[in-house]
């Protein structure tokens, strides 16, 4: 008896976890960090209320709803410009492979609230930019695009030189070795870092509530600053934005299962 309960909360290295044993051991966590949470509120006396959610369902919802929007079309474009930038990194001419190198390197290398600062505010005045969720959506691409290129160039580098050979050998053209050989790798390689920047698209995308894009973030601050229930407001927020980001996070940890993207 007294091994069978050890078994429920201990597990030997490299060995599969028993789905009761991961489930019981994951609820206890939750209840534990719960517990915390409950604990740090009640000892500086904060109580959360909630009842503003039935007044402002409507703003709130329409607030997800452009949060999911942005993101969408922000992963869109990053996956479009990240390929770009990935080839132009591997290019033949050297100013291009420069400037995709140097493009990586500033947008990487600089917080994404800067770089919303000065794009809004100069780049975007500059060339007539007024939409803002226009300017939010360039922006998150322009931010993503240097992260999904690394992606992409590491997967590309990752693939064996021999089977391109091998492909050449057996007379594919460069069309089929594409077809064949580069892109099934490509896609288990990239899947699963590509399902987890989308989530970083959709905590990013946060950030653009300091250009007023009434996006989720905004619209808590808003409605924070009428009912002055900031703690209850953010802690909604926070759910809500695990709502999103959580799925994708076993939709992830399911492809590398399926790819063998681990091993």
């Amino acid at each position: 008896m007294g091994r069978r309960i050890a078994r429920l909360f201990r597990v030997e290295p490299g060995s599969p976890v028993h789905p009761v044993a991961g489930v019981l051991n994951y609820l206890l966590v939750c209840i534990a960090v719960l517990a915390g949470v409950w604990a740090s509120l009640a000892a500086v006396g904060v109580q959360l209320d909630f009842s503003f959610i039935g007044q402002f369902r409507v703003r709130i919802i329409d607030g997800f709803l452009l949060t999911v929007q942005i993101s969408a079309l922000s992963l869109v474009a990053s996956l479009a410009l990240g390929a770009i930038v990935a080839w132009a990194q591997g290019c033949r001419v050297l100013v291009v492979r420069y400037a995709a190198d140097l493009y990586v390197k500033i947008i990487r290398g600089t917080p994404l609230l800067v770089q919303i600062y000065l794009f809004f505010y100069i780049i975007g005045t500059a060339w007539g930019i007024e939409n803002r969720m226009v300017a939010g959506v360039a922006i998150l691409s322009v931010f993503e695009g240097a992260y999904i290129a690394e992606i992409i160039r590491g997967s590309l580098l990752s693939i064996d030189a021999m089977q391109l050979e091998a492909a050449r050998a057996v007379g594919f053209t460069r069309a089929q070795t594409l077809r064949y050989v580069v892109v099934p790798q490509l896609v288990a390689r990239t899947l699963p870092a590509l399902t987890g920047q989308f989530a970083s698209v959709i905590k990013d995308s946060s950030l653009l509530s300091v250009i007023a894009v009434i996006e989720l973030t905004q619209t808590m601050r808003e409605i924070s600053a009428t009912n002055f229930n900031m703690f209850g407001c953010y802690f909604l927020l926070g759910g809500l934005y695990l709502v999103l980001t959580l799925p994708l996070t076993f939709v992830s940890r399911y492809f590398e299962k399926r790819t063998g993207y681990a091993h």
